[in-house]
């Protein structure tokens, strides 16, 4: 059979790449080799380069295997504690105390009550409006974001919100997108060589920069439109659950429109415009009634955060 130009063998590479990528996604490494076998056998790729393809699938398929709750937890501790490199904890047992108490309380109320950890609550020392979720049910809010709550319906909106994060399992989707793209990258420009050692080697340990990889999303890009939608969502049945005030939520979402710069640091930079996630709690909250508030909530979120 002839062979097919330098060119044209690279542009069936790259379509290889491509169902590669498309079948990862759907999580099926079996697909991406036949994929591989189909080019080999049609002739556009020899025997040489199917098996470094067929290496670099392996590999891949090490790197994206199902992280289990102990990992997911190891890799939470991680990026709390880098997060705690940029911004102080609070010292201040009684509100951090009440903060658990709160938070402990809506995770057992969520989709996911239990992980390998636990949940843990923690207030950062910073007038910075912000919080988040670290993988495994590590969340930290600032002293900056509490002080915008004017009721403990607010505060519990924003730590449901959080938990909701934890729950989707948000900041470990961050590690599988950019690795990805990372590894298929690799693929894509070292496989005309075959690639050997070194470059399996920067396959495999990919993983390693998933810590980054979260704590970049965390504090730089931020999540989706789409995966903060879901934690809004997520976050109101966990109050309505609880007894909170469901509307607390765009409530608070409304004072931050007030406050934040749009080019000022923390929430602002990381999340999607609040007024847009408002138009879209909105119409999941009509006609439903306001839960009865107890005076004793107020007076408990007034001694420990005021």
């Amino acid at each position: 059979m002839k062979r097919l130009s330098t060119k044209t063998s690279w542009l069936i590479l790259t379509l290889v790449l491509a169902a590669v990528a498309v079948f990862w996604l759907a999580g099926c490494a079996s697909v991406a080799k036949f994929a591989t076998d189909v080019a080999e056998a049609t002739g556009n790729i020899n025997e040489e380069e199917a098996e470094s393809l067929h290496r670099g699938i392996d590999a891949i398929d090490l790197t994206f295997k199902g992280i289990t709750p102990e990992q997911e937890y190891y890799i939470g501790r991680a990026v709390a504690a880098q997060l705690l490199n940029d911004y102080k904890p609070l010292k201040d047992h009684k509100r951090n105390r009440y903060l658990n108490e709160i938070g402990q309380t809506l995770s057992m109320a969520s989709d996911r009550p239990e992980t390998f950890g636990g949940y843990h609550f923690l207030m950062l020392d910073t007038d910075e409006i912000n919080a988040f979720a670290a993988p495994g049910g590590l969340i930290l809010i600032s002293r900056g974001m509490v002080d915008l709550c004017e009721t403990e319906d607010e505060l519990a909106a924003v730590l449901a919100h959080e938990v909701g994060h934890v729950v989707g399992k948000h900041g470990l989707r961050a590690i599988k997108n950019s690795r990805l793209t990372s590894a298929l990258t690799i693929l894509a420009t070292e496989g005309a060589r075959n690639f050997g050692g070194k470059d399996l080697k920067q396959l495999v340990t990919d993983y390693e920069g998933s810590i980054d990889d979260i704590t970049s999303t965390l504090v730089v890009s931020g999540y989706s439109r789409g995966l903060e939608d879901e934690a809004d969502v997520a976050a109101i049945t966990i109050l309505e659950r609880v007894g909170y005030n469901p509307r607390a939520l765009p409530r608070m979402l409304e004072e931050m429109k007030k406050r934040l710069k749009p080019d000022g640091p923390g929430f602002a930079r990381t999340h999607p415009d609040p007024q847009d996630r408002v138009e879209t709690i909105n119409p999941t909250l009509a006609g439903k009634p306001d839960p009865v508030v107890p005076a004793v909530r107020q007076e408990r979120f007034v001694w420990a955060v005021r």
